[in-house]
């Protein structure tokens, strides 16, 4: 079995996608992605000592995430930016030239999180998008390496010098990327750097790193591992557990099926799976300890959080880092409070630091 006993990467998620509730569910206007909010959520998680922040991307949902994180490049200090980007949204020179100024900008903290999902106005069926997906990390990688390319393939023909501008490290910066269809895996075992996983029992995300860890085999490449989770952590077991029962008190089944709805990935395996955990769970919501399937009804994507108090929370997370996980993208609602009682609560208590201290692969 895979293993991790390092120090693991510890993120915080930066709700780019009007995905920020006390109580789940229901929007409130100051609570909606907006840079004075977004922002104030990522320069808190910088103060902290958060190691990452996750910079989502979402059309319909909320803000660019490529034009927040430049500006949030130069609000913060030590955090390192995991933008997201869409594979086959935008020019890939121009994509390199972007990516290379925000890393600038950031004095080399950026790194990326690869999103297949569709282009909004423009669904593709799964295998040629991750066609599509495969082609532009392979050429995003070159460009950012400051290397020429000459490629012809199904979805991408180009043939270009590199940018002139370029990272701070000179190489590319490392790729994050989940998925769980065949296709999506294959992909993520011969171009990633580290494979995400949303939240599953233990024994689950061991299950799937075996499984990675023999597809990256075949391409003769090993990844990295990071897990995808909300946590709701207080001073004892039951006032976590009536902090998440509060979180839920005002949703309305209808509208959290409005929500699911509006993201791009509901059709998606991952998202299949998040809804076999939240049938799998008990009454409570819990379908192993500490692990809460609740927020999965008013979420798509990741749909189950940690809850517990201080030690139970920690425990969970190296448990986890005993099968492999080495990086935890975190996030809680709300999520400047949150992040707060993390910090204080738990944060401390781990051997946490980048998985990526030069932002090079």
């Amino acid at each position: 079995m895979s293993s991790n006993t390092g120090a693991v990467e510890i993120s915080w998620f930066g709700a780019l996608c009007d995905d920020d509730y006390e109580f789940l569910g229901v929007s409130e206007p100051h609570l909606q992605s907006s840079w004075s909010h977004c922002s104030t959520i990522v320069r808190t998680a910088d103060e902290l000592g958060f190691d990452n922040v996750l910079l989502p991307s979402g059309y319909d949902l909320g803000m660019d995430t490529t034009s927040f994180a430049a500006a949030i490049a130069t609000h913060t200090e030590q955090i390192q930016l995991l933008a997201a980007v869409r594979m086959g949204e935008m020019w890939l020179p121009q994509l390199a030239r972007q990516l290379a100024t925000i890393d600038q900008m950031a004095n080399g903290r950026l790194t990326i999180n690869i999103i297949s999902s569709d282009i909004p106005g423009a669904p593709l069926a799964s295998e040629p998008r991750y066609q599509r997906t495969r082609e532009w990390m392979h050429v995003l990688r070159e460009l950012l390496n400051g290397n020429p390319v000459d490629f012809q393939g199904e979805f991408v023909n180009l043939q270009v010098e590199p940018p002139r501008m370029r990272t701070v490290s000179g190489k590319c910066p490392p790729f994050y990327f989940g998925g769980f269809s065949p296709a999506a895996k294959d992909t993520a075992a011969e171009y990633a750097d580290v494979f995400l996983t949303w939240p599953d029992t233990v024994a689950g995300v061991a299950a799937t790193i075996e499984d990675m860890s023999v597809r990256a085999e075949s391409f003769d490449r090993t990844l990295n591992y990071g897990l995808r989770a909300h946590v709701i952590v207080r001073e004892t077991e039951a006032e976590a557990r009536e902090a998440a029962t509060r979180l839920l008190s005002k949703l309305d089944d209808s509208e959290g099926e409005k929500i699911r709805q509006k993201s791009l990935d509901t059709a998606s395996a991952g998202v299949a799976r998040q809804n076999e955990l939240r049938d799998a769970a008990e009454d409570d919501g819990f379908v192993e300890e500490n692990l809460w399937t609740g927020v999965g009804r008013a979420r798509s994507g990741a749909g189950a959080a940690i809850v517990g108090d201080p030690d139970q929370v920690a425990a969970k997370l190296r448990a986890y880092q005993d099968v492999g996980v080495g990086a935890f993208i975190l996030s809680g609602y709300t999520h400047t409070a949150e992040a707060r009682l993390f910090a204080e609560h738990v944060l401390s208590k781990m051997d946490h630091g980048p998985l990526f201290e030069n932002s090079s692969t």
